[in-house]
């Protein structure tokens, strides 16, 4: 029994596609709401948005990072200066077993 905008076999298809096993209260349901949904959609079809720029984002966001630019590098020394924790010229950490 079709239900404004989606059959009884539209929604048994798709449920099929999503490995769904419905019950018959559950096809009802599931009718009714997404036909309910399709008419939201119908109803928004009916906005006119001609020259309206498209948002993905509530606020506009920016990169605010730096730009990645090669300097020098510490030396050795400079890097293992704060740290009791090295070995054969690496980082020592804690053994995990």
């Amino acid at each position: 029994m079709p239900v404004k905008g989606i059959s009884r076999d539209e929604l048994l298809h798709v449920a099929g596609i999503a490995r769904l096993k419905l019950t018959g209260e559950e096809i009802e349901l599931f009718s009714k709401q997404v036909s309910d949904i399709i008419e939201w959609f119908k109803e928004l079809s009916k906005i006119k948005t001609a020259g309206v720029k498209p948002s993905f984002h509530a606020l506009e966001t920016i990169n605010v990072t730096r730009e990645d630019k090669a300097g020098e590098c510490f030396s050795k020394e400079q890097v293992f200066s704060n740290t009791d924790n090295k070995e054969k010229g690496f980082f020592k950490g804690p053994r995990i077993v």
